[in-house]
């Protein structure tokens, strides 16, 4: 497809609406994990869809328990905007069936209230990710796919206040 022709294709589609979740260890750090489904050494925080009839703050705790297998948290702040990033050109018309430009998103700033052996990557039946740690908040832009990564220089801007511990 052209480059053209799939640009207005692409300015077509709508964004998937969807949830992220900062979630914060005790001493501030942030939780990141390697997606199995991505080739390369990208690290992201949990996030997904907003299922029909659900509300952002039911979907993130949800989303939690399904890829980390833990909802041991508190939420202690709200993105004050959805926020939104575009998919690469290659991945448009392959993700989520092709419906989809992109994503936007709630983001949450969350307290684990667990301890480490409570998160389990293998909890649910479809595990998403292989490998997870804490990280400083300013890191994590560094350490994501290059698309996302105006994203979290978003999300680092408004939550890094909330990184004390």
């Amino acid at each position: 497809m052209k480059s053209k022709t799939l640009k207005t294709k692409k300015k077509k589609l709508s964004y998937r609406k969807g949830v992220g979740a900062v979630l914060f260890s005790d001493q501030g750090k942030v939780f990141v994990a390697m997606r199995l489904d991505n080739p390369g050494k990208h690290w992201q925080m949990p996030q997904g869809g907003i299922d029909r009839g659900e509300k952002p703050k039911e979907a993130v705790l949800r989303e939690l328990a399904e890829e980390i297998g833990t909802d041991k948290c508190q939420i202690i702040g709200k993105g004050s905007a959805w926020l939104t990033y575009d998919l690469p050109d290659e991945l448009v018309g392959t993700v989520w069936k092709g419906k989809h430009r992109g994503q936007k998103q709630k983001w949450f700033a969350l307290k684990f209230t667990g301890d480490d052996s409570d998160i389990d990557l293998n909890a649910h039946e479809h595990p998403e990710f292989s490998l997870w740690k804490w990280v400083d908040i300013e890191d994590l832009p560094s350490l994501v796919i290059p698309f996302k990564r105006g994203l979290y220089e978003k999300i680092v801007a408004e939550f890094s206040g909330l990184a004390d511990g």
